[in-house]
């Protein structure tokens, strides 16, 4: 692999973090080290979300922006007696993109690798052969031949299982290619955004915050949401990537490259109209590309946040990425650094006159 410069470091060991629902120690340790340099004080909730406070006028308006740490996963629920490993989905997962695939087995003895195993193709009906093979039959193989094996090797019911896949620039440096990019692009936003600010004046004080939980119910950006009581919300994320054969415009019509992505309509949020509104006209007058899109099944943070206590005017920006939730997935690092300035010049934007302004909109 070509020398990583400091952002595609960050990147990296983001990505390489192991953290399912529920277990997001990794990662979480992970951002707190990149965003602590740049933050006034960084803390956590009660469930594990990292919230990192950068101050620029105290007593202006409070600007969330999250990311969420946990990526989709499993968990080991059984182990039977000749060693193998049954297992619960963590997020979701299509069936198709599983099979044969390696995994790590976060175990109390260290980190186990294994292969998600099946029945071979061979043994089967003609019949069964044409039909996706069921999770519930599928199963997690570490090479070991007894439970008691399976014990000594420090795997037990409850251990994180997590894909494999290492961090990898393609031929095409700008095109990233890597396990979790959903999402610790997110996180990536969150810390570059307070790095970003560091040194800057703006009228407000901002929260970047990795949540946990989001892949199961949009759960740490609840608690996190709580505890920082924003303003306005923005929601960082992956979205669809449109330009992959057999996906109509339609369907999705976004492309790499091509700006980050304004959400209008998701299934947990309609976007917020004044600060959509406001970002699309920041963009526009610094001739920062975007691209809208719409998701008629999914959500992101920013679904939990505007529901929080009175309610919170917020809005998603995502990251275009092809191969959500499977082992790999690609997205463009145009899109990362556009979306990162788009933010932060928005944030310049926001004092307590232009809150009032938006929320009104």
């Amino acid at each position: 692999m070509a020398k990583l410069d400091e952002t595609l470091t960050m990147l990296k060991d983001l990505t390489d973090a192991k953290g399912i629902p529920g277990n997001e120690k990794e990662p979480r340790e992970v951002m707190k080290r990149y965003i602590e340099p740049h933050a006034d004080e960084v803390y956590t909730d009660n469930l594990g979300s990292l919230i990192a406070k950068k101050s620029g006028d105290k007593d202006g308006p409070k600007i969330m922006v999250a990311g969420h740490l946990d990526e989709i996963g499993f968990m080991v629920t059984r182990i039977d007696e000749k060693g193998f490993i049954y297992f619960q989905t963590v997020g979701g997962w299509w069936n198709q993109v599983m099979l044969a695939q390696r995994v790590t087995i976060m175990g109390e003895k260290g980190d186990v690798t294994g292969v998600i195993g099946s029945k071979p193709p061979h043994i089967l009906s003609a019949e069964a052969r044409k039909k996706p093979y069921q999770i519930k039959d599928m199963f997690i193989d570490i090479g070991a031949s007894s439970r008691e094996e399976v014990e000594e090797f420090g795997v037990k019911p409850g251990n994180s299982v997590v894909p494999y896949f290492e961090f990898t620039p393609l031929k095409n440096e700008k095109m990233l290619l890597a396990k979790a990019w959903d999402n610790r692009i997110g996180c990536a936003i969150a810390i570059e955004v307070l790095k970003q600010l560091k040194d800057v004046d703006h009228p407000n004080v901002v929260y970047g915050v990795g949540t946990i939980q989001e892949e199961i119910g949009l759960r740490g950006a609840k608690t996190a949401a709580h505890a920082i009581q924003p303003d306005i919300g923005f929601g960082v994320d992956v979205g669809i990537a449109g330009d992959t054969p057999g996906i109509s415009d339609k369907e999705a019509d976004s492309k790499l490259g091509e700006g980050p992505q304004i959400i209008l309509y998701d299934a947990s949020m309609v976007s917020h109209k004044g600060v959509r509104e406001l970002v699309t006209g920041t963009a526009d007058e610094l001739d920062i590309p975007y691209q809208y899109a719409s998701l008629s099944g999914g959500g992101t943070d920013s679904g939990s946040i505007h529901l929080t206590a009175n309610g919170v005017p917020s809005l998603s920006i995502t990251i275009a990425t092809r191969y959500i939730h499977s082992h790999a997935a690609i997205l463009h690092r145009d899109d990362f650094e556009n979306a990162v300035k788009l933010i932060v010049e928005t944030i310049k934007k926001l004092d307590t006159d232009t809150v009032k302004k938006v929320t009104l909109a």
